[in-house]
């Protein structure tokens, strides 16, 4: 492409938008399956099919560890594998801003397209759209998944008394990561995104029938995930600070800017919910992979309490409420 900026042209139907879409999308997203010329496509599904939808607004649109794109295909996958299923195919709609500069997309598709590869899964259609300037972040991005589901039903309503909760790593790596790199706060660190596919955890995970749920713990963190429990089930959740598992650098930023690593947002994570008697092997199973090598069993359903409570380092005690304010606006 001659082209340094996107204009408003490459999204008017004619030719400018026909070579963004061969010469970037098409030409990195090369699989058998993706028609640019057609109006839909066909897929091959056999068995239990799962579906889902993301959208992805994160500011700024790189930041250590991952940019838009590769967020994109694991915030939707990794939606997907939680759900107990394994990640199929993909769509992708690219809402560009006016001025942003084709060499800043060109890396984000790349990084998406080597992202979806690497998990397995196939960008088969899609759609772009050109806002003018001053109506978007530069780049959003939705997308659609489609899986086959593997092994058993998940289901809140499988949640009882005494179940263990486990997390799969450290917690609120991604939330501020994506803080330092906007440098609001004229803060600077190397702490990098968790953002990546949770889809060996997953799989690892559904070999335990005593597997009640699991969930990605992103936006609202831990904090939401056991709030949804206590809804669902009416049970409440019981936690422990000092089991959870937190990277000093991002303990370290939370204490000087006020901030709860419980609500931060995590895009490479995992909180499942299992029953006791497979718990400590699940936590060992998800141990022995690298990316669980952190993973810890930090609290349990507890039927006789009526809210999610901490037991803080110190030995007292706190609820953890329901997220109502965003301390942290697009970090996906």
């Amino acid at each position: 492409m001659q082209d340094t900026h996107i204009s408003l042209a490459h999204g008017n139907g004619g030719r400018y938008m026909r070579e963004l879409i061969e010469e970037i999308f098409a030409r990195h997203l090369t699989n058998p399956e993706l028609d640019v010329q057609a109006d839909a496509v066909p897929i091959a599904l056999d068995g239990d099919v799962l579906f889902t939808t993301d959208g992805f607004t994160v500011q700024p649109l790189e930041f250590p560890g991952g940019n838009i794109g590769s967020l994109a295909v694991h915030g939707t996958t990794n939606d997907l594998a939680v759900a107990g299923a394994i990640p199929k195919y993909l769509s992708l709609n690219a809402f560009i801003e006016e001025g942003l500069e084709i060499a800043t997309l060109e890396r984000i598709i790349k990084t998406l397209a080597e992202t979806a590869a690497e998990i397995g899964v196939k960008v088969v259609c899609g759609d772009t759209k050109v806002l003018r300037r001053g109506e978007g972040g530069g780049l959003y991005l939705a997308t659609t998944g489609v899986g086959i589901r593997h092994g058993h039903v998940m289901s809140m309503k499988n949640i009882q008394h005494g179940d263990a909760i486990i997390v799969s790593g450290p917690v609120g790596d991604h939330g501020i990561a994506v803080m330092l790199a906007r440098e609001e706060f004229g803060l600077r660190g190397d702490i990098q995104s968790d953002a990546a596919s949770v889809l060996k955890l997953t799989t690892a995970a559904m070999d335990f029938k005593g597997l009640r749920f699991m969930r990605d713990p992103t936006r609202g963190g831990i904090a939401t995930v056991c709030a949804e429990l206590f809804r669902a089930t009416g049970f409440g959740v019981r936690l422990l600070q000092e089991k959870l598992p937190v990277r000093d650098a991002v303990q370290s930023v939370c204490d000087m800017l006020g901030y709860d690593p419980m609500y931060l947002a995590c895009e490479g994570r995992v909180v499942a919910v299992a029953a006791p008697a497979d718990a400590p092997a699940l936590l060992k199973t998800w141990q022995n992979l690298e990316q669980g090598k952190d993973a810890a069993i930090i609290g349990s359903i507890d039927a006789d309490t009526r809210c999610v409570l901490m037991q803080t380092d110190i030995g007292g005690e706190r609820i953890l409420e329901e997220l109502e304010d965003d301390p942290l606006p697009r970090i996906c």
